[in-house]
């Protein structure tokens, strides 16, 4: 299986480490509700062609690193594993519906890390390369 995601027109290789806490940081993914958010979390990635590459559930927050499709955006992933994920499991879970009022299970943000195959500096590297006039030293947006 090749790496590179291939599109007709793209290839692309999208990877992001996302982090979401529980509302709170209550500890409350535990046992059963752990299992069942782990299976959730892994329908919806299947339903949006979002692979998992490695990822962990603990007991007040989620650690998932995905490669992507370059059509979705990171905001859209995390609205839609953290949206429904909070409304099963408080469907579910009569309890968690109890502790979280107001239907809101994970906190209001999300850590959002990019990562991949290159570094930042090879990037800067392999455009610096393109330079032809050693003159533009002091541009970093240059005409080659």
């Amino acid at each position: 299986m090749s790496k590179l995601r291939k599109g007709s027109h793209t290839k692309s290789w999208l990877t992001v480490h996302l982090i979401f806490v529980t509302k709170y940081r209550y500890k409350v993914l535990k046992g059963e509700i752990k299992l069942r958010c782990r299976d959730l979390l892994r329908q919806d990635c299947n339903a949006l062609d979002i692979r998992i590459l490695k990822g962990v559930v603990s007991t007040d927050h989620v650690h998932i690193h995905i490669e992507y499709a370059p059509k979705l955006s990171v905001s859209e992933i995390s609205k839609q594993l953290k949206g429904r994920s909070s409304t099963k499991l408080q469907k579910e879970y009569p309890e968690l519906k109890r502790r979280y009022w107001g239907n809101r299970f994970w906190s209001r943000g999300y850590g959002a890390f990019s990562s991949g195959n290159i570094t930042e500096a090879m990037v800067q590297d392999y455009i610096e390369g393109h330079r032809k006039n050693p003159n533009d030293k002091g541009d970093n947006f240059f005409v080659d």
